[in-house]
């Protein structure tokens, strides 16, 4: 399997129009992503690539348009560079030495600052400055490195694992879904035994095992079947919620998830995803939670969807916000999303934790993770 660009060190390059951005990125790439030219504003839209860049391992490289872009069309280009910093792991400012820091670059740098992203200044001459954004990616990959994992803590070598994975028609083609795909290689990884099953193979499963499995993980949407078949005596979780811990939204989302309850006649639900994909019958965005919130509260409930990048920024319509596990973005940008949440004081929760709540069982579903509160 291929690294996802999710699970990718993302390295953003910015500076003002002509410094010399896209030619590092193609450098940096040893291909032509982004077109050079001497006319201003000649990248318009942030451009992404991912490569492997040794000794650091799978990256993606991202070129963006100057922050000292003008005009209303020029304003758009500058919000669109802004909006990458919050999946943008190391920045690189570039800048043309013949100029020096500007008042423009000198106030991004303290975006960067304010953002906690770590970034050098590379000042551009008339050499190649590829060797030296090279040298600093690696100073400052230095603290990214030994990532966390998604059973982190959880499993044993020893360990028998079962894994829940409807075939259903919301169910990718040919291959499991990348949740799944991560915690099944971690399981070869640690060499646990891995166990993969669909819902009406569960019973049939536990029966032929001498020994309980340690743990049982489910997809959500499977919750209420599956809980019902395993004993109270075999942990019980699901991809989406180990992804809320992965993220590091867990606590929130368990946290926003009793508030839900509380939604009044009239109240708006934001419920979004990092992926973007054709919505088909049985969608879990837009037809099962739905209908799940409405069994819950009781209540009628103005329902928004929202994919991909397109998350809004202002809340405030919003009573609760309902996120995907996150696995197709970065976790810097699923914890912005959330820091966006609670700074507009509009519960966070995670669709793993919000169907375990739905279906009564959310303190089994989370207590595997005792140690984490």
């Amino acid at each position: 399997m291929n690294t996802p660009n999710s699970e990718r060190i993302h390295i953003s390059i910015f500076g003002s129009r002509n410094a010399g951005k896209s030619t590092l990125a193609n450098e940096l790439l040893g291909q032509d992503l982004s077109i050079v030219s001497d006319s201003k504003g000649t990248t318009t839209d942030p451009v992404s690539k991912a490569m492997e860049l040794l000794p650091i391992g799978p990256v993606v490289i991202t070129d963006t348009a100057g922050y000292d872009d003008d005009g209303e069309l020029g304003g758009k280009r500058v919000l669109k560079t802004k909006q990458v910093l919050n999946r943008t792991d190391i920045a690189l400012l570039v800048i043309d030495e013949s100029v020096g820091k500007t008042t423009e670059d000198k106030s991004f740098e303290k975006l960067l600052i304010e953002k906690e992203i770590p970034y050098a200044v590379i000042f551009r001459g008339k050499e190649s400055i590829k060797e030296k954004a090279v040298q600093e990616i690696i100073r400052l990959s230095t603290a990214l490195q030994n990532r966390k994992t998604i059973l982190d803590g959880l499993v044993k070598s020893t360990d028998t694992v079962i894994l829940v994975c409807p075939i259903d028609e919301a169910a990718p083609k040919g291959r499991l879904i990348l949740p799944q795909q991560m915690v099944l290689r971690e399981l070869l990884d640690i060499h646990a035994k891995a166990i993969v099953i669909q819902p009406e193979e569960i019973e049939d499963t536990l029966a032929m095992l001498k020994n309980p499995p340690a743990i049982v993980i489910t997809d959500s949407q499977a919750f209420n079947t599956v809980s019902k078949k395993v004993p109270d005596g075999i942990q019980l979780t699901s991809f989406s919620i180990l992804m809320a811990r992965y993220k590091g939204f867990l606590k929130e989302s368990i946290k926003a998830v009793k508030t839900i309850q509380e939604l009044k006649d009239g109240d708006s639900v934001l419920i979004s995803e990092g992926c973007t994909h054709r919505r088909q019958c049985g969608d879990i965005g837009t037809v099962k939670i739905p209908a799940a919130l409405k069994k819950l509260t009781g209540k009628k409930l103005n329902i928004e969807t929202s994919s991909g990048t397109d998350f809004p920024e202002d809340l405030s319509k919003y009573s609760a916000v309902i996120h995907c596990g996150g696995c197709m973005i970065t976790e810097k940008e699923v914890l912005y999303r959330m820091k966006c949440s609670q700074d507009q004081k509009v519960p966070f929760c995670n669709y793993g934790i919000f169907l375990a709540f739905a279906n009564s069982v959310l303190e089994r579903s989370i207590k595997i993770f005792k140690n984490n509160f």
